[in-house]
């Protein structure tokens, strides 16, 4: 009877070391119940084991990937063990994403290739896309044969960062690249007509970016520093981009753009919405600023006597829009210039709110940029603006706003402006 319940023991104590329990749970069982009960069964943890391997693969900790399958951090450890000792996925090395390939992987392609399995099998069999095995295969195989180990080596040797630069290791490459800027030549040039040159020569290619790399950066196998004189630009730094989308505000208090201005300011039914800018004197020492009523074409031209930065044009503006009766004060649209870098100021006395165009599209003010040009007939370019007076701007506006306007019907602003005045 003691030899019988010995063998139960050690049969529970095997079952419970193979399943992940540990070896006091099953003897508490034992001991609790007189005898094993029949029903007893060694627990199926292979679901738990497999998501355990994913989890350490992903680069979970041992502890980490344990507490979250439900098992102890020793039962992780030994999994862990038992992996990397046969190959698999769980080695000490994370895989850096499910698409990439691990040793184990490269094992099951070598034998699959032996046995003449499609690449599509493959790919099936190890839960990858089919274009990462064949890509593997054709990359990695050496006289058609494919070595998994070798194939492994030099896939972390590909990865190893940072990586010396091409031009600085391959002296054939470095002098054609020289040559191609001497001869001024863009880098994109050199890097496509390298091809045509060399074309059954596949070490005698290089990107357009690694040149410019090279010519920025001297740590990155850089060019010698005679050899920037060749770009068209002439600059030795690179000039900094950023997407649209990571532009930095303009200016500290938000602005809204014209993209969010209401319908009824698009099509110009509801009169009192405006259009400013400012028209430069020579040398951008001197300015008159402009604004144009989208649906009357009435212009009001401001005086600027003591500079165009944006405490001046806001202080005109107030003082000028403060003129106007208050259903002519709807909104004022202007450019991203500087000199409205004080807007919420003026919104604040004016309660007018300012939209702001899209930068280089001064299409968007096109009633403003047309009313621009024909005062250059008074203004001309390259001229000194701050000797024209209150009372010529006043008479330059006047001049415009009484000329019949074919947009208009043939009337005039003025009398346009009239009309919304006496309604």
């Amino acid at each position: 009877m003691v030899e019988s319940v010995f063998a139960v023991s050690g049969s529970i104590s095997r079952a419970a070391r193979d399943s992940g329990v540990s070896h006091p749970t099953a003897r508490r069982i034992l001991v609790g119940a007189g005898a094993v009960p029949a029903q007893t069964q060694p627990v199926d943890r292979s679901a738990d084991r497999k998501q355990f391997e994913v989890l350490t693969r992903q680069g979970c900790s041992t502890a980490r990937a344990a507490r979250q399958v439900g098992v102890s951090e020793r039962t992780g450890r030994r999994w862990r063990r038992a992996g990397s000792r046969y190959g698999c996925p769980m080695s000490t090395d994370a895989a850096i994403s499910d698409r990439y390939l691990c040793l184990q992987d490269r094992l099951v392609i070598a034998d699959a290739l032996v046995t003449r399995q499609s690449l599509r099998a493959i790919a099936a069999r190890i839960g990858k896309n089919v274009s990462t095995v064949s890509r593997e295969v054709r990359a990695r195989s050496i006289d058609g044969i494919y070595l998994p180990y070798q194939a492994e080596r030099a896939a972390k040797t590909a990865r190893a960062r940072p990586k010396p630069s091409k031009l600085l290791t391959h002296h054939a490459l470095r002098a054609e690249v020289e040559h191609g800027l001497q001869r001024r030549l863009s880098p994109e040039q050199i890097s496509h007509r390298l091809i045509s040159d060399y074309p059954d020569d596949e070490s005698m290619r290089v990107s357009h970016e690694t040149i410019y790399q090279a010519l920025y950066f001297q740590a990155r196998g850089g060019l010698k520093r005679e050899v920037q004189a060749a770009l068209r630009t002439g600059r030795t730094r690179r000039k900094p981009h950023r997407r649209p989308d990571q532009r930095t505000h303009r200016f500290i208090d938000p602005m809204v753009m014209i993209s969010d201005r209401p319908a009824e300011i698009d099509d110009r039914a509801v009169p009192g919405h405006w259009e400013g800018d400012l028209i430069m004197g020579s040398g951008n020492a001197s300015a008159i600023g402009t604004l144009v009523e989208r649906s009357t074409r009435y212009t009001m031209l401001l005086h600027l006597p003591h500079g165009h930065d944006a405490e001046h044009v806001r202080d005109a503006l107030v003082a000028t829009i403060s003129t106007l009766p208050q259903h002519l004060r709807g909104s004022l649209t202007w450019d991203q210039g500087k000199e409205m870098a004080r807007h919420a100021q003026f919104t604040t006395a004016t309660d007018m709110a300012v939209y702001f165009c899209d930068p280089a599209s001064p299409w968007q003010r096109g009633s403003n940029e047309n009313t621009n040009g024909l005062l250059r007939q008074y203004f001309p370019k390259g001229t000194d603006l701050s000797v024209h007076g209150p009372e010529d701007l006043e008479h330059v506006a006047q001049e415009l706003n009484g000329r019949p306007r074919k947009t208009l019907g043939w009337d005039t602003p003025a009398e346009r402006l009239r009309d919304l005045l006496t309604t």
